[in-house]
C-alpha cells in the first residue's frame, strides 16, 4: 500500500527582513508576525508606506525668469491673433479672456446657444499649448466622472486611481448649470485651491490651471442654478453676443472647406504662460488705485438695491485683472481706467439684487455701471 504524501505547510517570505517560514493554513490571510523581525507580513514594506506621492505640478519659474510687461504684451498679442483665426470679431471678449488666463482666474461664458462659447474655449486651450479636457454636463453626471475614482487593478488586486478630466490644464465645463449641485460642488476645491481631494489624499493640479464654463441663461428646464459660492469663484463672466452681418458672412466663408479649429496650432506653451502669470503679479498697483478698489467694493455692499455686495474675493479679482490688463497693454503700472474697463465683467455676477429693486436695477450689471460712472468718471 502506497504511503500517503505528507502535506507541508505553505512557505511564506517576509518582505521586511527576507526570512522564510511556515504558515499554518488557518492563519493564511490574517495578520501574522514574522518570527524573525516581528513585523506584520500583511503590512506593506516601509519603502512603500513612506514613499512620496507623485505630484502633478509644473514648477513655477523663479523671479529672475519672470517677464516684464512688454514681453507679456507680445505673447498676448500672438495668442489673441491666433484665437481670432477661429473666432470672428469679439476682440474685446478674447482680450479679456486672455487677461483672465494671465490673472490665474476662471471664466464663465454666459450666452445663448450657438455664439461660439465652446469654440472660443477650445481655441484658447489650443493656442496656449496646454492639455485640454471637456466635461459635458448632464443631470446624471456623477462627481467621480469629473475628478476620477479608484478601480481594482486586475493584475495586482490592489485599488488604482483613475484620474478624471479635471486633471488637465485647461478644462471646459460645458453647460455647467445642467450638472446637479452635488457634481457642481466637486469643482469648488479645484477652482479655489488648485487641488483635488480623493479618499483622504490631496492631489495638486498641474499649472497653469483654468476652468472655462458655459451656460445658457435663457433655458431653465433641467438646469440647476449655480450657487453664490460657485459664481464667486469665477473671475470673469463674459457674453459674446451675436455677430454683425459682416462678421457672419466672414464666418460662412471660413468654414467652406474646413473648420479653422481643425488646423489651429499652438503659439505658446505652459512654461510661457506661467512666466506671464508671474510677471502680472509684479505689475505695480499704486496706493491710490488700491483705495479706489476698496471704496468701490464697499459701495456695492452699501448699495440699497443689493442684498449681497461684492466679496473680498471680488476685490482681489479686480486687483489682479487690472494688473493683467495693464500687462497686456505693455504697461508696468495699473491706471484707474483699467478698473473701469473690467469692473462689470469681474463684479456683476457676484451681486444679488433685491426683488423690489429689479424695476430700476434688473441685474448686477446695472448697479456696477451706475457705480462706475460715479466712482471712475471717464
Amino acid at each position: 500500500m502506497a504511503a500517503k504524501p505528507v502535506r507541508t505547510m505553505p512557505k511564506r517570505h517576509c518582505h521586511h527582513c527576507g526570512h522564510t517560514f511556515d504558515l499554518p493554513d488557518a492563519r493564511i490571510g490574517e495578520a501574522f508576525p514574522c518570527p524573525a523581525c516581528g513585523k506584520n507580513i500583511m503590512q506593506a514594506p516601509d519603502h512603500i508606506l513612506h514613499r512620496e506621492k507623485i505630484r502633478l505640478t509644473v514648477t513655477a519659474p523663479t523671479a529672475a525668469d519672470n517677464w516684464r510687461a512688454p514681453r507679456i504684451a507680445e505673447i498676448a498679442r500672438s495668442i489673441i491673433a491666433n484665437v481670432q483665426l477661429v473666432i470672428v470679431g469679439k476682440e474685446t471678449q478674447v482680450r479679456l479672456a486672455i487677461a483672465g488666463l494671465f490673472a490665474e482666474g476662471h471664466i464663465l461664458f454666459e450666452d445663448v446657444p450657438g455664439v461660439a462659447k465652446t469654440m472660443l474655449s477650445r481655441a484658447i486651450a489650443t493656442s496656449v499649448g496646454c492639455s485640454f479636457k471637456r466635461i459635458q454636463c448632464t443631470p446624471d453626471l456623477q462627481p467621480e466622472n469629473v475628478i476620477g475614482d479608484y478601480i481594482l487593478d486586475p493584475t495586482t488586486g490592489r485599488p488604482d486611481i483613475r484620474f478624471g478630466p479635471i486633471f488637465a490644464q485647461m478644462v471646459l465645463v460645458d453647460e455647467i448649470n445642467r450638472a446637479s449641485p452635488r457634481t457642481q460642488a466637486v469643482l469648488l476645491e479645484a477652482m479655489g485651491e488648485g487641488s483635488v481631494s480623493m479618499d483622504k489624499t490631496t492631489y495638486r493640479l498641474e499649472r497653469p490651471f483654468m476652468v472655462m464654463a458655459t451656460q445658457n441663461p435663457i433655458e431653465s428646464e433641467g438646469t440647476f442654478r449655480l450657487p453664490e459660492a460657485q459664481m464667486d469663484r469665477f473671475l470673469l463672466r463674459l457674453s459674446l453676443g451675436y455677430p454683425d452681418a459682416a462678421e457672419e458672412i466672414k464666418m460662412c466663408q471660413r468654414i467652406q472647406s474646413q473648420h479653422p479649429i481643425e488646423k489651429l496650432e499652438a503659439v505658446a506653451n505652459a512654461e510661457q504662460i506661467l512666466k506671464c502669470q508671474q510677471g502680472v503679479r509684479e505689475i505695480i498697483v499704486p496706493a491710490g488705485v488700491c483705495e479706489q478698489i476698496v471704496r468701490f467694493m464697499h459701495a456695492t455692499r452699501a448699495h440699497p438695491a443689493l442684498r449681497l455686495g461684492a466679496s473680498p474675493r471680488g476685490s482681489l479679482g479686480l486687483f489682479r485683472m487690472a494688473q493683467a490688463l495693464a500687462a497686456i497693454e505693455g504697461l508696468d503700472t495699473v491706471e484707474p481706467r483699467h478698473l473701469r474697463s473690467v469692473a462689470e465683467v469681474v463684479l456683476a455676477h457676484r451681486l444679488l439684487v433685491n426683488p423690489a429693486a429689479r424695476t430700476d436695477y434688473p441685474d448686477g450689471n446695472a448697479v456696477i455701471r451706475e457705480l462706475v460712472e460715479k466712482l471712475f468718471p471717464a
